[in-house]
């Protein structure tokens, strides 16, 4: 198939190339067609260090779900401030919003799963696929040792939902080496990361962990069943 001949030869150049460098390539292929998606995390901050600090034309878009923290506003504002770049941000329809809180209150994501990806897909998965639309390659700060389900994904993949190629710079990363990037670099990053919080998404639905509990552990912490994912990065999306 042409997407696996494509796909082998994006591994076979990715090997020996820096982070940069692989980008680059990808710009070249791809003209105005990569794009980067951060939620101002520890990962999406090296990565935006790289290719604002490296002027890479890719696009850097974020989604604002209406829940996040005010120390995530706070690292946007930093971040765009520190490289004088641009940030898109994207937001959920209003009118699905206005709809799904009418008739189910506010907190309706801790009655249900079936609710919560609910809200996720509104809030989180509607806007992504709008970002996505029409681009050749999304860019995203998943390392393996995140979650057993990532762990099972590849540093580059071709997602068939949306007919594009994925890359994940920091795959192979621990947490480590990305926190030690973010020190030396002097990189903005979130102060919540200094109180537990490893992942951080939405306010109602992240709290910090205890050192040597599961990476996404802090996330939709009141569910025993399935991967800790909002559907953005599950092969069928949400409905996994």
């Amino acid at each position: 198939m042409e997407a696996d001949l494509k796909l082998n030869e994006l591994g076979n150049i990715l090997r020996g190339k820096t982070i940069e460098d692989f980008i680059e390539t990808l710009v070249s292929l791809w003209p105005g067609e990569i794009v980067f998606t951060t939620s101002f995390g520890f990962e999406d901050q090296v990565l935006t260090h790289k290719v604002f600090k490296n002027n890479i034309p890719v696009e850097v878009v974020t989604l604002d779900t209406g829940r996040l923290f005010p120390e995530t506003y706070k690292v946007f504002s930093e971040t765009i401030k520190r490289y004088n770049k641009k940030i898109n941000m994207f937001f959920p329809d209003h009118d699905d919003v206005e709809k799904m809180v009418s008739d189910k209150g506010p907190f309706s994501f801790y009655d249900s799963k079936e609710n919560r990806l609910e809200c996720c897909r509104i809030r989180k998965v509607i806007p992504l696929d709008r970002v996505l639309k029409g681009k050749k390659c999304w860019i995203s700060g998943i390392r393996a040792e995140q979650s057993e389900n990532r762990g099972k994904m590849a540093e580059l993949e071709y997602d068939e939902d949306r007919k594009l190629f994925k890359y994940y710079p920091l795959f192979l990363w621990s947490f480590e080496e990305v926190e030690k990037f973010i020190r030396e670099n002097n990189v903005p990053y979130n102060k919540l990361h200094d109180k537990g919080y490893v992942s951080i998404g939405c306010e109602p639905c992240t709290r910090a962990i205890i050192k040597g509990q599961d990476f996404r552990a802090g996330r939709w912490w009141w569910e025993n069943d399935g991967p800790k994912e909002c559907g953005c990065h599950l092969k069928s999306k949400v409905e996994s």
